[in-house]
């Protein structure tokens, strides 16, 4: 059975009311940066020695112009609040090479990062809620569309579905690894008296292009950014109640940091053993060390 997605800001609000009020339970943050405009996706940028950060800045839906990407140093110091300004709800980042691409609720658009300006915006016709980005070892890049069950990619210029499947239990994270897509999945969020379904990961054979569960299935989380740990084990984190999880590949899953509701696309620095956790409703950005 499909699941029935709900994307309403509302309904990401409900959970909240109920989601404990927390910081970083029992992990000191590095630094943390505050005041940001719905913080939704991080990307370090290691070559550069910074992190990029999409704001969404008021309605995750909402064709306003207003969202924007921030420039932070590896150190949480501010470099440009505003450096890319013009987007209407930016989410995901990724990079290829000197372009980063960032999902915008039916477009993904191409910066150029020597010139700091927008080079192109690629239209996903039909597409509700582009979500998370990821880019292959091929170039192509990943972009999943929560609402409708569907990955787009953009390949050589073109930007079309590349596959829609209801196992995909609206797809969120994304990364890339060992010939296979691994997806973290949102499930299907309360509405109307509804508890929801939480979900867990999903991986995507890229040659196949066949759907199954990541280990046992067992139900995880409202799941939102993703990152590989390494030995088989990722970071996701929880958009609708806040944790931060460490999930192996067998299922199974224990949490490691614990925030408010609204913990959004996370990213690792596996050199550094560094998380960096954005956190829309409280409008910050937090690092992390893990063991």
């Amino acid at each position: 059975m499909r699941p029935a997605l709900c994307l309403s800001f509302a309904a990401l609000s409900a959970l909240a009311l109920f989601a404990p009020a927390a910081t970083a339970a029992g992990r000191e943050p590095l630094w943390e940066v505050s005041g940001l405009k719905e913080p939704e996706s991080v990307l370090p940028h290691a070559e550069a020695g910074v992190l990029y950060v999409s704001q969404v800045v008021g309605d995750f839906r909402a064709k306003d112009g207003v969202g924007f990407i921030a420039k932070v140093s590896a150190d949480g110091k501010m470099i440009d609040a505003e450096w890319i300004k013009g987007l209407n709800a930016p989410k995901g980042l990724a990079r290829v090479g000197g372009t980063l691409y960032v999902a915008d609720i039916d477009e993904l658009v191409a910066i150029d990062l020597e010139k700091g300006e927008i080079a192109a915006r690629h239209k996903a016709e039909g597409a509700v809620f582009l979500n998370d980005a990821v880019a292959g070892p091929d170039g192509r890049v990943f972009v999943s569309d929560t609402a409708t069950n569907t990955i787009w990619a953009l390949k050589d210029g073109r930007f079309a579905p590349w596959l829609t499947d209801e196992g995909l239990q609206g797809p969120n994270g994304l990364i890339v690894e060992n010939g296979r897509l691994v997806v973290a999945a949102i499930g299907r969020l309360p509405k109307d008296g509804d508890g929801g379904a939480p979900a867990h990961l999903v991986a995507v054979d890229l040659g196949a292009k066949t759907v199954g569960a990541l280990g046992d299935g067992r139900p995880v989380g409202f799941l939102d950014g993703l990152a590989a740990l390494g030995g088989g084990a990722y970071l996701a984190s929880d958009y609708g109640r806040g944790p931060v999880y460490r999930i192996t590949a067998d299922g199974a899953f224990a949490i490691v940091a614990s925030f408010s509701a609204g913990t959004a696309d996370l990213a690792y620095d596996a050199e550094k053993g560094v998380a960096y956790v954005p956190q829309s409703r409280e409008g910050k950005l937090t690092a992390l060390r893990l063991p």
